[in-house]
């Protein structure tokens, strides 16, 4: 019943584990087993990013295994920096901020408001290579300013309307029921539970 987790990425790790916690799953993250792999993503979608990641670290460790990949989605930008979003810097070793900035300065001379969506794929894996995937999406825009301390990456520009909040100032328990991450392993839940004959 262990459920392998294919991220190093801690916030990640804390999300995933949190929406999955209902289920009488083992959740185990790669360093946990010793497991350090690196897997390149240089697919053209993100189903097709988080599949390879699912199957290799479930090749490599012999467990099922789920992997997710996402981006922020900019209407103004044609829907960048969507696959790059975790890449998305002009400046070497960039951290989050950074990407931050960079994002803000592209949208500096675009027409408000800047309609956006973060998209999330989570791909389930069995050891053998077998491989499933779903889809989750949540809407919103991106803001001028920061705003919260929660989250990671993109979330304290990610503004929420109809919450009035941005990603960053959730509760980790609401960005957990909303998020994009969120909702899609919600999504793979029935087939996790198919999988481990829940």
């Amino acid at each position: 019943m262990k459920l392998l987790l294919a991220t190093n990425n801690k916030g990640k790790l804390r999300e995933l584990r949190f929406i999955l916690a209902r289920l009488p799953l083992q959740l185990i993250a790669p360093a946990e087993i010793g497991l350090n792999l690196e897997v390149e993503e240089d697919g053209t979608t993100y189903a097709e990013n988080a599949s390879k990641k699912a199957v290799a670290f479930a090749r490599a460790s012999g467990l099922t295994c789920l992997a997710d990949d996402s981006g922020l989605e900019v209407d103004a930008l044609n829907g960048a920096p969507g696959l790059y979003s975790a890449r998305y810097s002009s400046k070497p070793g960039a951290t989050d901020k950074d990407r931050r900035i960079f994002l803000l300065q592209n949208l500096a001379d675009k027409p408000q408001p800047w309609t956006a969506r973060f998209r999330a794929t989570v791909a389930v894996a069995g050891a053998r290579g077998s491989v499933e995937w779903v889809e989750g999406i949540c809407a919103g825009e991106i803001i001028p300013e920061e705003r919260g301390a929660g989250g990671f990456g993109y979330d304290p520009i990610f503004f929420i309307p109809e919450l009035n909040r941005t990603m960053a100032e959730l509760s980790e328990e609401t960005k957990n029921r909303l998020s994009h991450r969120a909702r899609a392993v919600q999504a793979a839940k029935p087939i996790l539970k198919r999988i481990f004959d829940l």
